[in-house]
């Protein structure tokens, strides 16, 4: 039997020097309400450009089963995972949005990301 991991698994991108994407669509998501401990159900979208890491798809569901029995608000969830993402992977860029079923009458879309760095500015004075 697969128990819930905590741990991302990673593997070598085979092509570290071409800009793509790769995007997760993860229509099963669940977590609990801090407030009332009952479930909280999501489709999680993951979209990133992985720079010399790529996430293993099982650890990823397993990741995210862990969340099962976790109370903790979307805004919260939704980062948390962005933060996890990227200290595994390191990626060039990384967005995550959680779309929350109705709950109370309100549906809820959280998203977070991570921009591609600026590139650097230049040292030298604009001529007048």
């Amino acid at each position: 039997m697969t128990n819930p991991n905590t741990k991302l698994e990673t593997f070598a991108n085979p092509r570290p020097a071409r800009r793509y994407e790769i995007r997760f669509e993860c229509p099963e998501f669940t977590c609990l309400c801090p407030m009332t401990g009952q479930p909280d159900f999501a489709t999680l979208y993951v979209t990133y450009v992985p720079d010399e890491l790529c996430v293993e798809l099982k650890s990823l569901k397993l990741y995210l089963w862990s969340y099962r029995n976790e109370g903790a608000f979307h805004e919260a969830v939704v980062n948390q995972i962005l933060d996890d993402l990227a200290t595994a992977v390191r990626p060039r860029e990384l967005k995550v949005t959680g779309e929350f079923y109705v709950r109370g009458g309100i549906r809820t879309t959280v998203a977070a990301e991570l921009e591609p760095p600026s590139p650097p500015s230049s040292s030298r004075a604009p001529r007048t």
